[in-house]
């Protein structure tokens, strides 16, 4: 997939576990789960917005695109 999730990278600068993460944004450790190994299908932008907001981040520190390898197409 070519958009990457970098939540372990700021879970990890901030010193935060994803439970208390979870906590603080307001959604389940297993829905943060889904979004942190990149098998959500969709954000919503408020869940983007509070998560930005306890890492104290910015969206693109959270995601990023990444062109997809020519040659495994």
């Amino acid at each position: 997939m070519p958009i990457s999730v970098d939540i372990d990278v700021m879970l990890a600068r901030r010193k935060m576990s994803v439970g208390e993460l979870a906590d603080r944004v307001g959604i389940t450790p297993a829905n943060l789960a889904v979004l942190k190994n990149g098998r959500a299908k969709a954000v919503r932008f408020a869940t983007l917005a509070a998560l930005c907001e306890v890492l104290k981040c910015q969206p693109g520190d959270l995601l990023r695109w990444e062109a997809e390898d020519a040659a495994s197409g």
